[in-house]
């Protein structure tokens, strides 16, 4: 890696962490769910270890999948903490108020939401953080939300994406019809504001007619980082032509490689350079001072999730196909059922059960710790030599951690990942900025609205 490459990291946080056992890990603590200062510890503890920003991963429904499918697996979902409890924006502007650097980034779809609501939320939160928000841009896979808004199924996935495109825009264009300025606030002259830099944006297109002007000034970092997720052709289009930050699930280095590759190279028909995109890949990380100590919380976190809820997670993930119908402890079948949902992460989890042999049983007590992305697990050295490899080999520009089981897994990443990192010279000892946009290196953005002066 060159000497001035610098990695980024962040972190997702799920309530008592991202698998599925995490909460019934021995030093968990479910029962903090709705407790502000229990999220404000942990945050605290990854601004302890100096990383760019936490993530709540947010979805407006209280389960995955088709209202038959949940009714069919009452018990199996009551054997799992729901990931998300409190809503993110009223939940980030609290732990805005207990931290000074981390970035905080959320959650919000295009499909179930109007462009000048989101417009207000992120630049008010951008305002509240002093400049550390950011949206992770999606466009609802869970069938679930749209029976929470009125419709028995989705919009076509074409669709989604390209309302998705034009609710982006118009959020741009609400951001900067507040000019840089234009609050004036001068009370001897009695003149709140310039009129010449208030905007109304006057959008008209297939799906909304917006006039503006926003009712907040524009953020401070001009835009909140936008943060965008999918791996679908649709999906990295978008990201390469809107995203700043991209989250995916990539096992191997060769297909990290071959989606870096992928989605920067889109970028140069949009005009935009591939510095301005940060491939973040999900890792679940086991670490401890040895291999076998690390890999033995592995072991003890997948023994905790019940048969019943394994499979039900598992055949969501692979498409809502019915696998109890195969043997738990034989192999995936070859002639697995067509899948119902998303075609790229159920190829990811196939593809990591032929690679490693995996029982039904292996895989789902994989992949319920980190539906479909990549878990390691070893000494702080190890860790650091793959993270490294990755960066160095243009399979990520960082990552994005999914501590396993909280509290304990943050502490664990803080105390022992971070320091060696540091020692390597590939992670700050310090937050040199004060904005999401500064730890990770993004320009502000210029208002696309204003005229040139």
């Amino acid at each position: 890696m060159g000497a001035n490459k610098q990695m980024n990291l962040g972190f997702l946080f799920q309530i008592s962490g991202v698998h599925y056992g995490g909460w019934r890990y021995p030093s968990a603590q479910p029962h903090r769910a709705t407790d502000i200062q229990y999220y404000a510890e942990i945050v605290r503890t990854a601004e302890r270890g100096k990383l760019d920003f936490c993530f709540l991963a947010d979805s407006i429904a209280a389960y995955e999948g088709s209202a038959d499918q949940q009714d069919r697996s009452k018990d199996a979902l009551m054997a799992a903490e729901p990931k998300r409890l409190l809503e993110p924006f009223t939940l980030l502007a609290a732990l805005a108020m207990v931290t000074e650097h981390i970035g905080l980034v959320t959650t919000a779809t295009t499909t179930y939401n109007e462009p000048y609501t989101m417009a207000r939320l992120f630049a008010s939160l951008d305002h509240i953080t002093n400049g550390r928000a950011g949206w992770n841009v999606v466009t609802s896979a869970n069938l679930a939300e749209a029976h929470n808004f009125g419709r028995d199924g989705h919009v076509e996935h074409g669709d989604r994406y390209a309302r998705a495109e034009e609710f982006i825009n118009v959020v741009f264009k609400l951001w900067d019809s507040i000019e840089d300025g234009a609050y004036l606030r001068d009370k001897l002259a009695g003149r709140y504001g310039l009129s010449e830099k208030i905007h109304f944006i006057n959008h008209i297109g297939e799906h909304f007619k917006v006039r503006g002007p926003l009712n907040v000034p524009r953020p401070p970092q001009g835009h909140p980082v936008i943060v965008q997720a999918g791996s679908s052709h649709p999906g990295k289009e978008l990201a390469a032509r809107t995203a700043e930050v991209v989250f995916t699930a990539q096992q191997t280095l060769a297909d990290g490689k071959a989606f870096y590759s992928d989605v920067k190279g889109r970028m140069a028909k949009y005009g935009r350079s591939s510095e301005n995109l940060k491939v973040l890949p999900g890792v679940v990380v086991y670490v401890a001072e040895t291999e076998s100590e690390a890999k033995a919380k592995y072991e003890t976190v997948s023994n905790l999730v019940p048969p019943d809820f394994g499979l039900f997670m598992l055949s969501d993930l692979l498409g809502e196909i019915d696998l109890k119908q195969f043997d738990i402890d034989g192999p995936l079948p070859e002639d697995l059922p067509e899948a119902k949902g998303s075609q790229s992460r159920r190829e990811v989890i196939i593809n990591l059960a032929r690679r490693e042999n995996l029982t039904i049983r292996q895989l789902y007590q994989r992949v319920s710790g980190a539906s479909g992305h990549r878990s390691i697990w070893g000494t702080p050295k190890q860790i650091a030599d793959q993270f490294e490899q990755w960066v160095y080999e243009e399979a990520a520009d960082g990552f994005n951690i999914l501590p396993p089981y909280l509290p304990e897994s943050m502490n664990d990443f803080v105390n022992f990942v971070v320091p060696e990192l540091q020692r390597r010279g590939i992670f700050r000892t310090e937050y040199e900025g004060s904005t999401l946009r500064d730890h990770l290196g993004l320009a502000r953005p210029k208002n696309s609205v204003a005229k040139p002066s």
